[in-house]
């Protein structure tokens, strides 16, 4: 954030020991069914319900309950159901705990114009997940994938914080610190599809190629000059150069169309 970028606290990156537990790979729950007979057959146009094998069992008369057939598939619902892995529960609650570290980081940017209870990273980012949500479709635009990218594009900052211009730290060296930052987070989550899923929205973002990368791009200048108003207008404040930093930078119709009436409307006050 800042000057066309943005901006977060710098915080050492916790130890790999302290962060990545080993974890077990956790397995999908799974229910064995069978069909439920009646008086009547059922009808070929309505497939007749399905139940558990144990609700089948504990509603079927006298010794029908015990027959060696229903036992089986009573055995066999239970001996395949097997609870999630303590080491899975563990390793998400891990993750999650460090992703605090979002909710509680205030955008250096507002902090360092001295801007009253500033907005966190976590804030930033819902903000920016509700603009893909409500945003009109564009074609080959896959508007589930904008969402994912928006709440993760941000997230290495939970480790790095805010790195800023003024902090006199390359491109390079940033893009390698957020970069480990983000191994450090996907490890947590023990290399699960999920952890794959977030390293790869976060490189796309940051590759800014995909038609999803550019529209997201524009979500994040889209919501630092919305908030910048917003501020104005609470505080009182002349934020100008967050509007100057974006100017002629949006990539994609649906951005410079937002862009434009945040602009009319700060013009109309």
């Amino acid at each position: 954030m800042g000057s066309g970028s943005r901006a977060f606290f710098l915080c050492k990156p916790p130890s790999l020991a302290t962060l990545i537990p080993s974890l077990a790979a956790a397995h999908r729950l799974r229910f064995s069914f069978i069909p439920l007979g009646g008086p009547h057959p059922p009808s070929p146009s309505a497939p007749a319900p399905r139940r558990m094998a144990t609700e089948v069992a504990a509603s079927l008369p006298g010794d029908a309950a015990s027959s060696p057939v229903v036992e089986k598939q009573t055995a066999s619902a239970s001996s395949s159901s097997p609870s999630p892995s303590p080491s899975s529960a563990s390793s998400a609650i891990d993750f999650l705990t460090l992703c605090h570290r979002l909710k509680t980081t205030k955008r250096a940017g507002w902090v360092r114009r001295d801007v009253k209870d500033p907005e966190s990273v976590a804030d930033h980012m819902y903000r920016m997940g509700l603009m893909a949500l409500i945003a009109s479709d564009i074609p080959g635009v896959d508007r589930n994938k904008c969402i994912k990218m928006a709440i993760v594009h941000d997230i290495a900052e939970a480790i790095v914080g805010d790195i800023t211009p003024s902090d006199g730290i390359s491109k390079v060296e940033k893009s390698r610190r957020e970069r480990e930052a983000l191994d450090h987070m996907c490890r947590l989550l023990g290399g699960e599809s999920q952890a794959k899923e977030i390293n790869e929205l976060w490189m796309e973002y940051e590759a800014n190629l995909s038609p999803e990368a550019k529209v997201v791009k524009d979500f994040d200048k889209v919501e630092m000059i919305l908030q910048a108003l917003e501020y104005e207008n609470e505080q009182g404040k002349d934020l100008d150069e967050f509007f100057m930093s974006t100017a002629g930078k949006f990539q994609t119709e649906l951005g410079k169309g937002w862009a434009s009436e945040i602009a009319s409307r700060r013009k109309g006050q």
